[in-house]
Formats: C-alpha cells, structure tokens, sequence
C-alpha cells in the first residue's frame, strides 16, 4: 500500500516518464542498463500511455515467438495493461527462466496472444560485422558497457580503415530504444569534430547545458550511413539527429520513436527509486523531436511476412544504406 501510494502520488505529474520504482523494479532497471536479465527478451516503451514493444532483442524468446516492433501489450497474463507504468509492465513480464508468461498483442486491428518461455538474456552492446568493404555496426543500446565496447570496435574499423581493408562503414541504430546521455554524446563525438555541438539540454526556465565534441574521434573521415526506424529512441534519436544537422552521413529506413525527454535515476533507501523528468534535449540546429521523431534523409521500410522476421536477404534497409555508400 505504501510503495501504491507513492505510485500514485509520483503520477499525478502525468508524465510517464517520471515514476517511482519499488526495489525489484529498480533493480530491473539497472539490469537493462547491464545488459543482464531473466525474461522474454524484448525492449518495451510507452507511446499514448500504451506499452509498447520498442524491439525484440535478436535470438531472444519474444523473437522467436514473433513478436515484432510497433505491438501493443493490451495484456498479460490475462490482465489489462491499462494505466501501467513501463516498470509495472516489466516487472509483470519479467519473470525466471524457464517460466511461461501470456502477452495478448494488438497488431493494427489484429489482436492476437503469444505464449512466451522466459529465458536468461545477456545483451552486448555492440554486434561489429563487415559486408565485402563495409563495416556494419549495430548499437543496440547506451548503457553501462556500451563506451567500452565500442571502444574496442571503433578502435577496429579504424584501423582496417586506415589499411584499405574496408572503405566505410553504416551505423545500425534500429530499434536501440536509448539509455546514457553521456554515451550518445560519446559516441557523437567519434564522428563530429571537436567544438561542434552534439546537443543541448534545456530546463523550464529556458537555461540549459551544451555538450559539445571534445575529443578527436576515431571515425572522422570514413563515408557513413546510419539506419534509423520507428523503434529507435532517446539516445539514438540525439545521434542519428547530430549526425544529420552536420551532414556527415546519409540517413536511411523509418522515422524515430520522439523521446526528447531526460530523466535523472535516484537511487532511494532501501533499493527503491525514482525516474524524473528534468529537462528536455534539442539537435545542433535547435530541433525538439519530441513526439515527432527523426526523419530519415531517404525512406525505406522492411516487409515482414506474417510470423516472420527479416532475413539478411530481405532487409531492404541495410541494402539501402550499403548501396549509398558504393554509389
């Protein structure tokens, strides 16, 4: 009753990016930062007080269950997600490996349930492939290993780079639904040359902080394209939109999720926690994408058959961004 109370009081500011976590809750939290859990393998968001599956994560039980990005969670387990919070939903769908867990999903018009086993997940950060002279990157999220994972991978495209194994090199940003301020900022700077601005967060009172590139990054010069779609969010919406305000690469697939919200984590007695909203973030060029998202420079959308997921030779996208750079 007292952790309900606090639920509630917290959500009467009416913004569902601000919450209150009990202790399981926070520490899912920080397990999703991790990269480390027990559940179905999916990253979910809230879109119109909905939750909503951002992404399933590659391999994962939702995966192979066919959930896709974009379903609404209307149930689990046979109850209503009306009114939840990200955190109550995660909680509900989150459970030991091994478990079974019912999500009923609303697909457009289509409601359909899915019976899901629960798993050990350990995500990495960072998948680093190459294609012929092209390096793929795919950045799943910014969380705790993410700058040092990355670290190691920039560090390896520069120097095949530089030794004319490859001539460049797409960014992956689908379906990353976010995390770190400070690694979006990071990572940005790998591309933009010291000085430039990479974003600027803004408070009520119209003050704010500039974060500006401030290190010589390892990836300056090599041709880039970047993919972005409906589930790529918050962190990934500030670099995908640094990169498209200065030019430096070509961006291809879907328009962006639109969070343009930061939050500050509290840890509480106890192991509780507190999410609150604290200032909103806008690109070099002064755009607030809240609630309208990325647009990318060239759009192109995967086909997905039903029960299926995108195969290599049908991600329409990925070909996009490799033909821009071999043309």
């Amino acid at each position: 009753m007292f952790y309900g109370a606090l639920k509630g009081f917290v959500s009467s500011l009416d913004d569902p990016y601000t919450f209150f976590l009990t202790p399981d809750e926070n520490k899912q939290s920080k397990d999703d930062l991790g990269g480390k859990f027990e559940g179905i393998g999916a990253q979910l968001g809230l879109k119109d007080h909905q939750i909503v599956i951002i992404a399933p994560l590659k391999k994962s039980p939702s995966e192979k269950a066919g959930v896709r990005s974009g379903d609404i969670i209307v149930k689990v387990d046979g109850k209503s997600t009306d009114k939840w919070t990200l955190f109550e939903a995660v909680s509900k769908i989150r459970g030991p490996r091994g478990s079974k867990v019912m999500l009923t999903l609303l697909r457009g018009d289509k409601e359909l349930v899915v019976s899901i086993v629960r798993e050990a997940i350990e995500v990495d950060s960072v998948e680093l492939e190459y294609e012929g002279k092209v390096a793929i990157l795919k950045l799943i999220r910014f969380g705790d290993n993410t700058n040092t994972e990355w670290g190691h991978a920039a560090s390896e495209i520069q120097k095949k780079y530089h030794s004319g194994e490859i001539n460049a090199m797409v960014l992956d940003l689908r379906d990353n639904p976010g995390g770190y301020l400070q690694s979006a900022v990071y990572i940005s700077e790998e591309f933009i040359r010291p000085g430039n601005l990479i974003v600027r967060q803004e408070y009520s009172d119209k003050s704010g902080e500039e974060y500006k590139s401030e290190r010589n990054g390892r990836l300056l010069t090599i041709p880039l394209t970047v993919i972005i779609n409906e589930g790529s969010a918050s962190a990934s919406e500030i670099v995908s939109g640094a990169l498209r305000d200065y030019k430096r690469a070509k961006l291809v697939g879907k328009k962006t999720f639109g969070k343009g919200s930061i939050q500050e984590a509290v840890d509480l007695p106890e192991g509780a926690g507190l999410h609150i909203t604290v200032a909103k973030w806008v690109l070099p060029k002064g755009e607030w994408i809240n609630s309208k998202g990325v647009k990318p420079d060239i759009e192109v959308a995967n086909e997905i058959k039903e029960g299926n997921t995108v195969t290599r030779k049908d991600d329409q996208q990925l070909n996009k961004a490799i033909e821009i750079l071999k043309s």
